[in-house]
């Protein structure tokens, strides 16, 4: 088995509903994504599948969160923005780019150096 991952971040406001803390009040993270890609085969080239691609998939699906209130966005809206729900959220949409050529394997969401949340399919 061959596993691939890449790394990028982005830079978001959000508040928890519900929550009993300092999270429930306005705050920011810049947020590093960790996605992992597996798959047995390789290509003609060698490769599971190109390091651009699976960045481009990234970096499209971030940009619609980089510099945002995730709260507002339609995803959101009902669903707590806890870095649990951004890894599923991100992992899905990775998913529906990728499901012909690669596996997503995790992502992985970094709100901080010290605290983490991933999610496996």
């Amino acid at each position: 088995m061959y596993r691939i991952t890449v790394t990028k971040d982005f830079s978001s406001a959000h508040n928890l509903r519900g929550y009993e803390g300092n999270c429930e009040n306005l705050h920011g993270h810049n947020w590093v994504i960790k996605a992992a890609f597996v798959g047995d085969k390789l290509n003609e080239l060698g490769m599971l599948v190109d390091f651009r691609l699976v960045k481009a998939w990234l970096k499209e699906i971030l940009d619609a969160l980089d510099h945002r209130y995730l709260n507002e966005l339609e995803m959101f809206k009902t669903m707590n923005p806890t870095s649990e729900n951004i890894a599923k959220y991100i992992y899905d949409e990775l998913t529906n780019r990728a499901s012909a050529l690669v596996t997503v394997d995790s992502v992985v969401v970094y709100e901080n150096a010290d605290a983490c949340a991933e999610y496996r399919g």
